[in-house]
């Protein structure tokens, strides 16, 4: 008979992480996408090789990654820290900063503005 899911819940993270709580670099939001740079998976655990295997198809967020490996997203942040590190996987920002608008883009709608009052 298997432990309940509460009690593996309590050890997993610790042992897939090996007692780690934070990823070496903070780089990582629930929209951060993973991509896979490298094809090489010799010595990954089997967590790292299955974010590998789940990103060969393109870029994903870090929480569907998250879901995908049924691990809290601090502990995934772990792992795809690791991951980076190595060189296995890059991120990218999932939305580019927008630009500001022009000066002469927000006097011609202040004065738009002005002309409808």
């Amino acid at each position: 008979m298997s432990p309940p899911r509460n009690e593996r819940a309590l050890v997993r993270p610790h042992v897939v992480t090996g007692g780690r709580a934070h990823p070496t670099r903070n780089i990582f939001d629930l929209v951060t996408l993973v991509i896979v740079n490298s094809t090489q998976v010799t010595g990954l655990s089997p967590e790292k090789r299955k974010v590998m295997e789940l990103c060969q198809g393109g870029a994903l967020s870090v929480a569907e990654v998250a879901a995908h490996l049924a691990l809290p997203v601090s502990v995934t942040k772990v792992l795809l820290s690791d991951l980076v590190d190595s060189g296995h996987i890059v991120t990218r920002a999932s939305v580019a900063e927008p630009d500001e608008p022009s000066d002469r883009l927000l006097r011609e709608v202040l004065d738009g503005l002005r002309a409808r009052l």
